[in-house]
């Protein structure tokens, strides 16, 4: 989740990931080990915290993240897929919804 100024409030961008990637995902990442063991998992993690932000009025909003994609920009930035390279590809994912 990356938080993203919008003038006083903060947006914050949720990777949300697609079931059928979510092997991809755990392959190419260099920090697999902190990933949930399985899509459902994450996913029921993922609905939990969301939920939570709703609760507390927090703004964000769901960033459609295609793990190919995300390979490719690492190798193109040359980044390990791990959690901060994760993190600044929703920001820029995020940012590109804004625009």
């Amino acid at each position: 989740m990356i938080m993203k100024n919008r003038g006083r409030l903060e947006v914050l961008g949720v990777g949300w990931y697609r079931r059928d990637q979510w092997a991809l995902l755990k392959a190419h990442s260099v920090d697999a080990a902190t990933l949930e063991d399985s899509y459902d998992e994450w996913l029921a993690y993922a609905e939990r915290t969301t939920g939570e932000m709703q609760e507390k009025g927090i703004e964000f909003r769901r960033v459609d993240i295609d793990v190919e994609e995300m390979i490719r920009w690492c190798k193109a930035e040359g980044r390990a897929l791990d959690g901060k390279a994760r993190g600044r590809f929703i920001a820029l994912k995020t940012r590109d919804q804004d625009k």
